[in-house]
């Protein structure tokens, strides 16, 4: 039931795109309660996260956006070096 930090980080990562089960984020809330370091890190994610999204939205109203062929380009490369 014990968590690392590592761990922990990774279920952050995809609690913030909802790709985190039940029991992962039951996990990480745990963590979260006794380490402040991966607390810290949660919020830093999730700030960082904002400014993304309100970025985007910014570039999608001037017709900066990535096409879908783009999207789906950089989704694969990402996933292929994970």
């Amino acid at each position: 039931m014990k968590l690392t930090c590592n761990q922990a980080t990774t279920i952050c990562d995809k609690s913030q795109y909802k790709e985190a089960s039940f029991l992962e984020l039951l996990k990480l809330n745990l963590h979260l309660f006794l380490c402040k370091k991966c607390g810290k890190y949660v919020k830093q994610n999730s700030i960082l996260s904002k400014c993304y999204k309100k970025k985007r939205t910014i570039d999608c109203t001037k017709n900066q956006c990535l096409c879908d062929e783009e999207k789906r380009t950089m989704e694969n490369n990402l996933k292929e070096k994970l």
